[in-house]
This record gives C-alpha cells, sequence and structure tokens, in this order.
C-alpha cells in the first residue's frame, strides 16, 4: 500500500461511527485478541435478491406428490468499499419472535461503490433455525474490513419471519449455500467485478454449520433419511453419503469451513464414513455446556473427519449461542408481545459476553480465512497453541519482549485467554 492510500484509509477509518449507537453489532473489547480489530478497508453492504429455479417444494410435499417452485433468497453482501467511503450504517431487522423491528448499527455504508481495481475471496455465512441474514452481521462486516466479499443468507422456511417445517432446512441448507457460492462467482456489475470466488469459505452456525459439514462432504446416513420428522418422501437421501448426488454437490472453490455449533452428529445425521468424507479444512467452535447441538457430538465431528485437518475451539461453560450470535439487541431484553417472554436467550449466554465471543470468533476466522484462502501461511502461528489455555506461560524480558519459554496464546494479552481451549487434528489423525 503507497503512502498516499495509507493516509486515505486512516481517513477513512476516522470517520466510522461511535460505539455508543443503539445495538452496535461492531464492537471491539480493549482485551480483543490481535485480529479481531477491524481491518484498512472501509466497507460497503448491499442487499441483493435471487432465486434458485425449479427446486423442490419441501412444505407442500404431499406422498408422492413433490411440488416444485422457484426459491426466494434474499442475501445481505458486505464488501471492500472505495477508499474514502464515510462508514456508519443501520439494518432493520426481525427479532427471534418473528415480528419485533429492530435498528442495529454498525460501520458498513450502505450501497457504496466498491473499491476498484482488486478481487478478493469470497465466504458465504449461513445461520441457524431459526435465524436471518444479520444474525451473524458481526462477523460480516468485520471479515469485509480484511479484504473479503461475505454473503449472508437468508435461508426461505427458516428465518425468525418464514420459519416452516423442520425438513425443509435439512434438505435445503448445502443447496442453498451450494447456490450463493455460483451466483455470487456469475454477478456482474461492480461488486460482482471484485469477487473472487475461486477461494471460498463457509461459515455455518448450528444448522448453517450441519449445511457446510455436507457441503464440505460429510455426507449423512441413510437412518437421518427416514425420520419421521426429517425431510419427507426420502428426499435428504441426496445427501447421503457416497452417493452421486451428494459428491456432485462438492465445489472445488471451496477452501475453508467453520462451523459453530454444528447440529447433526446429536440426532445420528453421520456415521464415520460419513464424516470421514469431509475433504475440506475445518475449524469448529462449540461452548463446552451445548445442549442443543451436545458438546460431545461436536466433539464427535473433531474426532471423526479423518479426511482433513480440523480444529476445535471450545468457550469453557458456553451453551449454543457460543461465538456465532450478534450481542442481544436491547428490545430482545423485554418481554416479547408475541411469545410471552424476552426473546434474549437466543442470543445471549449465561456465562460469557457475547461481544467477547464474537472478537474471539473474529480472531480465529480472520487467522483462518487468511490462512486457507488467501495462502497467508503467517498466520499459522495463531494455531500453535497449547489446548489449555490456562497452561500458557507468560515469559517476558525486561523489554517485555517474549523469551523461549514464553507459551501464552499467540495473539492474546496475558490473562485474555482464560475459559478457552483449542486442539488440533491432522488429516488421518
Amino acid at each position: 500500500m503507497t503512502r498516499k492510500s495509507a493516509l486515505a484509509v486512516a481517513a477513512t477509518l476516522s470517520l466510522v461511527a461511535p460505539a455508543a449507537l443503539a445495538n452496535p453489532i461492531d464492537q471491539i473489547r480493549p482485551d480483543a485478541p490481535e485480529l479481531a480489530a477491524f481491518g484498512l478497508f472501509p466497507i460497503g453492504v448491499q442487499t441483493l435478491r435471487a432465486t434458485i429455479p425449479d427446486t423442490i417444494d419441501v412444505l407442500n410435499v404431499d406422498g408422492k406428490n413433490v411440488p416444485r417452485y422457484d426459491r426466494p433468497m434474499t442475501l445481505e453482501v458486505w464488501y471492500p468499499a472505495a477508499l474514502g467511503t464515510a462508514q456508519g450504517g443501520t439494518y432493520t431487522a426481525n427479532l427471534r419472535d418473528g415480528v419485533t423491528q429492530v435498528t442495529l448499527t454498525g460501520r458498513a455504508a450502505r450501497d457504496a461503490a466498491p473499491a476498484e481495481d482488486a478481487q478478493f475471496p469470497l465466504i458465504v455465512i449461513s445461520h441457524g433455525y431459526p435465524g436471518n441474514r444479520y444474525l451473524m452481521s458481526h462477523l460480516g462486516e468485520n471479515l469485509a474490513s480484511k479484504g473479503y466479499v461475505t454473503v449472508s443468507i437468508d435461508h426461505t422456511d427458516s428465518t425468525y419471519a418464514d420459519q416452516g417445517a423442520f425438513g425443509s432446512t435439512l434438505l435445503n441448507r448445502p443447496l442453498d449455500q451450494a447456490f450463493v457460492v455460483e451466483h455470487m462467482a456469475t454477478l456482474e456489475g461492480p461488486l460482482g467485478a471484485i469477487i473472487d470466488a475461486s477461494s471460498t469459505g463457509v461459515i455455518g452456525y448450528s444448522m448453517g454449520g450441519y449445511g457446510a459439514l455436507i457441503f464440505g462432504g460429510a455426507g449423512v446416513t441413510q437412518a437421518s433419511t427416514e425420520l419421521s420428522w426429517g425431510t419427507p418422501a426420502g428426499l435428504l437421501e441426496q445427501h447421503v453419503a457416497m452417493s452421486d448426488t451428494h459428491e456432485a454437490l462438492m465445489d472445488p472453490r471451496i477452501k475453508a469451513i467453520i462451523a459453530i455449533g454444528p447440529w447433526g452428529n446429536n440426532a445420528g445425521f453421520w456415521d464415520a464414513d460419513g464424516l470421514a468424507g469431509l475433504r475440506v479444512p475445518t475449524m469448529l467452535m462449540a461452548g463446552g455446556a451445548d445442549d442443543v447441538s451436545i458438546y460431545d457430538a461436536i466433539r464427535g465431528i473433531f474426532d471423526g473427519a479423518v479426511g482433513t485437518e480440523r480444529h476445535l475451539l471450545t468457550f469453557d461453560h458456553a451453551n449454543h449461542n457460543a461465538a456465532a450470535p450478534m450481542p442481544a439487541p436491547a428490545e430482545s431484553w423485554e418481554v416479547s408481545e408475541t411469545t410471552g417472554s424476552p426473546t434474549f436467550d437466543h442470543y445471549g449466554d449465561a456465562v460469557w459476553d457475547t461481544t467477547r465471543m464474537n472478537n474471539i470468533a473474529q480472531h480465529f476466522a480472520t487467522a483462518f480465512m487468511d490462512l486457507h484462502l488467501k495462502g497467508d501461511t503467517d498466520k499459522a502461528a495463531f494455531f500453535d497453541l497449547v489446548p489449555n489455555a490456562d497452561d500458557g506461560v507468560v515469559a517476558l524480558d525486561d523489554n517485555d519482549q517474549e523469551t523461549e519459554d514464553h507459551t501464552y496464546w499467540t495473539g492474546f494479552a496475558p490473562r485474555t485467554a482464560k475459559g478457552l481451549h483449542f486442539e488440533t487434528k491432522q488429516r488421518d489423525e
């Protein structure tokens, strides 16, 4: 970067909206790990509409009658914007009750001109069941500031506003993700011009993690296709491990997967053969007390995915909301007229501060995507960690430089990695 460009970037960053605005999704705590900080690129955001043509209408399957329809989809896209773009904007989002609308604030500028004369890797973000495209907006903005185009999906039949039968999510989640990769790869205009989909990552939470693992090669069991509460008419068979249809779903452009609290192994959707089929470098993030996807079942994915290198980051004592959801909007603290109770527990955790977990997720997602999508091998140091952060030793000389005895987690200031575990397994291990 030239000195002139650096000065322009500095001027842009000085225009960032103050953190005191309502429901911010962009806060970085003073004790955040090193790579959580926003990058040098100003951020733009656009809302796109897309349609998957002639796809199965799972909600209206009746016996052997399998209707088809054009499946609508709304996408929120964050991207590096032109230098000098003033930062700060708002989002209008539904709460978990599907009715209450709230205003979120962030750094992205609505419909800003994209950066010029550059291309950036693509990252697809996939929410849980139910959720919406703003649930992980903190990752969308943060990674865009570091030179990625991030696209977050409103999964039809799976949002707060249109939540339908679970069987639709089971079938469509990996198909939606695959469609969005191709849609963004062929997008025209100034935004399409900056996307390099040949290096694509997927970040999925809960059912988004389920979809990402299938998309990455972990085909499901035959038994999971026959569940009375699952996808009807045996339609899930197209994702069965080692089937031709599942193999056809694989996309060589997918270089990295982050699955946060992935659902599925707790309900028998994978066996040893299915997990061994995962072929994309994968990072799992999980709460050590997850009682939805079940922490031991998530560990089972980590242990069983012998076909690829993988990592497991554990937030001790956190439940299913570890790392992924944005901070609970202020309105979620109040009793919802629809549900008769607050919706806070859809976002918050009883033990961990959400912004703290978001910052840790941003740090590791940056390192993981930089390593696998940009080939930045220097980021490998952020994964060379003692498994239990509490076992890390802080050893500094008189000039506060690390000595050879220093083993505290790279990128974390002393005392700030407490409550975290990090494990790595290599392929065939």
